[in-house]
């Protein structure tokens, strides 16, 4: 999990994707956190992502760097935890214009039976599980 962290950490942007409807929606997202020993992104309650995933929690999330992808299949659930948003908020200074634990708009969610899989042209796919 910490190597998918990096990853994303490093890229600064990601692609998030979910399911409204029959359509897919992407998006770029730029928040992960390890908080507790499981990996955060965090939205507002006011965006359409919110009411997505409230609707279908299967995402994917998408990054490249280096001529190196990563797709990361899972499930996220939602962490209503003042702690566990104002863990994301630390990391995220810049946010604070915008959020604030328990402002009832922040949402912070972890990826649950999550499947990561590291890609590039040269070398095989490598998948990791958390």
């Amino acid at each position: 999990m910490k190597e998918v962290y990096e990853f994303l950490k490093d890229c600064k942007i990601y692609y998030l994707a979910t399911v409204e409807g029959d359509q897919p929606r992407v998006r770029p997202f730029g928040t992960v956190n390890i908080y507790e020993g499981k990996l955060y992104i965090q939205t507002g309650r006011s965006k359409p992502v919110s009411g997505q995933l409230a609707a279908n929690p299967k995402a994917e999330l998408c990054a490249f760097k280096d001529g190196k992808w990563l797709r990361v299949a899972a499930t996220l659930v939602e962490d209503d935890r003042i702690e566990a948003q104002q863990a994301m908020l630390d990391n995220y200074p810049q946010l604070a214009g915008m959020y604030r634990a328990g402002d009832g708009n922040t949402q912070v969610f972890y990826l649950k039976d999550a499947a990561a899989t590291f890609s590039s042209f040269t070398e095989a796919p490598r998948t990791i599980r958390f």
